[in-house]
């Protein structure tokens, strides 16, 4: 009875084992990434949250345009398209905020599908304006253009597009400046993760905001939105570009980093540097997390053999994360500092574009 009772339980696991292999091949075949990135798209443009042209509504359509460009689908074209003649091809209110200007990042992809001028000439209106004029200081915090780490998504990526459709080599010059400023101004190098904003830089003299650990705060989705900004100028600036190395360089160092990071459920938490306090994995952050490292690899930035393992983790717990409807759950609301506000019925535009983008480059992978 007892050996019956054992071979059963080594059945069992063997079974289960297997289903999970055949689970996780399932999820990485061509055929299941583009459904489910056509469903999760589905899902979310028929649940609208915000102004079309807000920053949130900015970083779920780069996510809509990459399942455009990785399915060929003409209805997510339309949609895309549509919604952009609807918003009349223009930024939000502020001419300086860098989340006024992330929508514009898909006008742009979508100018250089058809080329028509009245696509790409409030970008250029816009961003003039911001070249040109000093940003509206209110305080110590906003004393430089980007001054928060999350416009190192809004706002490059549009400075860059700009530059090499236009052939204007003012927009890279203006982004070389901006970016850096914020680096130096938020980039801790012991770390190699960025802090939010100057409220999270610990002073000189130690004194600052810390996590209950005692460590320093480094918001996920913030480390997110830089690295998945580095990946969208990065597929913009060409080889030769003289200041590509410095973006290279950045974004390889905080790769390895937020890969020890990574925790046994293959996401990451909201705070990085102390994921015991945040239960949880956060699906926003860690979808942005999928997307670099997978582009990493498959643009020979990073090392298959080491990266790969963390992508696909990261990959099969995202998939887990999306429910039958195609709602992609377990995002953090919006904010500007790790919380654990969020469940698996926890969603937002944002994350459902960090989910997309993450699928664009997962389907690319050599397993």
């Amino acid at each position: 009875m007892t050996k019956r009772i054992l071979m059963v339980l080594m059945l069992f696991v063997a079974t289960g084992t297997t289903f999970a292999q055949v689970t996780n091949k399932k999820v990485f075949g061509k055929k299941y990434i583009k459904n489910v990135m056509l469903k999760a798209t589905d899902w979310q443009l028929r649940h609208p949250k915000h102004d079309p042209k807000d920053w949130t509504n900015g970083a779920l359509y780069a996510g809509v345009v990459a399942t455009w460009q990785t399915t060929g689908s003409k209805k997510v074209y339309n949609a895309m398209r549509d919604i952009s003649s609807a918003q009349d091809w223009r930024p939000f209110r502020r001419w300086y905020h860098a989340d006024d200007i992330v929508v514009n990042q898909t006008y742009l992809d979508l100018y250089r599908e058809e080329q028509k001028p009245e696509r790409i000439q409030p970008t250029i209106d816009v961003v003039d304006k911001l070249l040109a004029n000093p940003y509206p200081t209110k305080g110590e915090i906003d004393i430089i253009k980007w001054w928060w780490c999350d416009a190192l998504f809004m706002g490059p990526p549009t400075l860059v597009k700009l530059g090499m459709i236009t052939g204007e080599k003012k927009y890279l010059d203006a982004n070389d400046e901006y970016f850096k400023e914020c680096y130096d101004l938020l980039y801790n190098k012991e770390e190699k993760l960025f802090a939010r904003d100057l409220n999270f830089v610990i002073k000189p003299d130690g004194s600052g905001r810390r996590e209950a650990n005692g460590e320093k705060i480094f918001w996920s989705r913030g480390n997110g939105w830089v690295m998945g900004g580095l990946v969208r100028i990065l597929e913009e600036l060409p080889q030769d570009y003289s200041e590509r190395p410095f973006y290279e360089e950045l974004f390889v160092e905080m790769a390895n980093r937020v890969a020890e990071l990574q925790q046994a459920d293959g996401l990451w938490r909201a705070s990085l540097l102390d994921p015991a306090s945040y239960p949880g994995g956060e699906v926003s952050g860690s979808g942005f997390f999928c997307y670099a490292l997978a582009w990493g690899i498959n643009n020979n930035l990073l090392d298959a053999k080491t990266f790969l393992p963390v992508v696909e983790k990261t990959w099969v717990a995202l998939t887990e994360c999306v429910n039958e409807e195609g709602r992609v759950g377990w995002v953090q609301p919006i904010g500007a500092t790790p919380e654990k506000n969020f469940s698996k019925d926890s969603w937002e535009v944002y994350g459902t574009g960090a989910f997309l983008l993450a699928g664009s480059e997962v389907i690319k992978l050599k397993r």
